[in-house]
This record gives C-alpha cells, sequence and structure tokens, in this order.
C-alpha cells in the first residue's frame, strides 16, 4: 500500500484546489476535477480519459474502487488521502469518496450523429453553472440528440454544473459555438428553431414539434438575443399566471422540451 496523503500542502492536492476554483487553470492544463463516485462513473462509461485519481477509503466501499480502476481503458495516477484531506477537496463532505482529474471532451457540430428526426435544446449565454446543470439533467431524461450552448458566460466542465448535471453532462452531445455558426448549422440540417420569448404571441403547446426542431432558450435575465428573435422560425412562450413573468431555464426548458415528446408519444 502506497503512502496516504495527509497534507494540504501536497502538490497533487493543490492542484485540485487550483483548478476547482480557476477557470483559466482548467484552460491551461486541459483537465476538469470531477467529484464523486457516479460522476466518475458516467465519465468512464462516456470514454473520458481520467489522468488522476485521489480516494478516501473511509467514504467508498472497496467494491466500488475496484470498479472505477476496472472501468478505465487506460492507467492512471492514484493516491490515497485522509478524511480530513478529502473534505477539504470535497463539496460533498463525507461523500462520495473519490475526486478524478480528467481530459475534458470539446465536441464539434461534425461530432454529432443525429436521429432522424432530432430534438434539440440550444442554450444562448447561460451564466450560472448550476442552471447548465439542471438542463442537463432535463436534456438526459429527455434523449435529446444534444445540447448546443452558443457564446457561453461559463465553463461548461465547472465543477458547479458537473455537480448539478449528476453527471450528465459526461452522456450528453454537449457542443458550444457562436451564434452565427449555430444557426448556420441548423439552417443546413432543416431543423426548425423555436425561440422561447416573454413577446411571442404563440404559445408552446400551440406548435408543432413532429419535426426535426431546435428548442432555443436565452438567459433569465435578458432573454434571447435580437439576433435569435430575428432569425428563429417560431418565437413561442409558456404562459405565466402569477405575478412574476419568468421561471428558471431549467423548468421553462422541460416544460417545451416534454411537450415535444408528448407530441411524439415519448419516442425519438
Amino acid at each position: 500500500m502506497g503512502k496516504i496523503i495527509s497534507s494540504l500542502q501536497n502538490p497533487v492536492i493543490k492542484n485540485v484546489l487550483l483548478l476547482q476554483e480557476k477557470p483559466r487553470e482548467r484552460k491551461q492544463q486541459n483537465l476538469i476535477v470531477i467529484e464523486g463516485l457516479r460522476e466518475i462513473r458516467l465519465a468512464l462509461i462516456s470514454g473520458f480519459n481520467i489522468t488522476t485519481m485521489l480516494y478516501c477509503r473511509n467514504f467508498i466501499d472497496d467494491d466500488d474502487l475496484r470498479i472505477l480502476f476496472s472501468q478505465s481503458v487506460s492507467s492512471f495516477d492514484s493516491s490515497e488521502v485522509t478524511p480530513e484531506v478529502y473534505n477539504r477537496m470535497a463539496y460533498r463532505k463525507d461523500n462520495g469518496g473519490a475526486i478524478a482529474l480528467a481530459e475534458p471532451k470539446r465536441l464539434l457540430f461534425r461530432d454529432l450523429k443525429l436521429s432522424s428526426c432530432p430534438l434539440i435544446l440550444v442554450l444562448e449565454s447561460v451564466e450560472k453553472p448550476g442552471n447548465l446543470g439542471a438542463v442537463l439533467r432535463t436534456a438526459d431524461a429527455a434523449n435529446l440528440d444534444a445540447v448546443i450552448i452558443c457564446d457561453p458566460q461559463t465553463d461548461i466542465y465547472n465543477p458547479n454544473a458537473i455537480r448539478s448535471s449528476l453527471g450528465t453532462i459526461f452522456t450528453m452531445p454537449v457542443v458550444t459555438s457562436t451564434t452565427e455558426h449555430t444557426i448556420s448549422w441548423l439552417r443546413s440540417n432543416k431543423i426548425k428553431m423555436f425561440g422561447t420569448a416573454l413577446t411571442a404571441i404563440r404559445f408552446y403547446h400551440e406548435m408543432q414539434f413532429r419535426l426535426p426542431a431546435a428548442i432555443i432558450m436565452g438567459s433569465e435575465a435578458s432573454g434571447l438575443s435580437q439576433k435569435w428573435l430575428d432569425e428563429a422560425d417560431y418565437l413561442i412562450r409558456i404562459p405565466m399566471l402569477g405575478k412574476i413573468d419568468s421561471m428558471n431555464v431549467s423548468a421553462s426548458g422541460a416544460i417545451v422540451i416534454f411537450e415535444a415528446l408528448r407530441q411524439r408519444n415519448f419516442t425519438k
């Protein structure tokens, strides 16, 4: 058995903390931080390359640890850490038992494998990692063909996005691009664009979603940009009956996405 890391001054531990806090470091080192057994397992299943694994036997079963090691197609550095060191690194204290560093995947439009009648979600200028993660859970539940992030204002592999997605950021095809390139790609693939806007006249449930469709959602603060409002094939809105005129983007996305699935008899 190797030496157990017990110091926060250990270079590996210091680097994990740095990667968690600094998007620039994640970009420069081309590494992301994955916390939790489920999240690491989904990353491995989806072919992400793990470079480092840190684990605490107080919080993870030996059988689960063996499964993680067996699921990797390549070798990686691993070290056991004390509970104190693990809890300093982990967001979820006394839970999960493993933290990994991995190389991110940056998908391009040409990497997407669309179904015969694709259903896609487009998010413009998403700012909050927690919102992004929640939307990805919705996308996974609906088995969407892809999620496209236009002009993102946050790192899609922010540790908060990974946590709130419950690891679906690894299983869901996610492409980041510009608004202009996304519009061009959607049009070239004959995918109709349904932009959500408070100023829209038509309600979402009045639309026909049985054709190849992309549901476009803007930021909670400012909604869709004028470019999307001008270029969308249809503008739609969700009826608001209360005192406020907006909902969380993940809730709004779920409402429209599952109406589209209902019209498709919940099949792809």
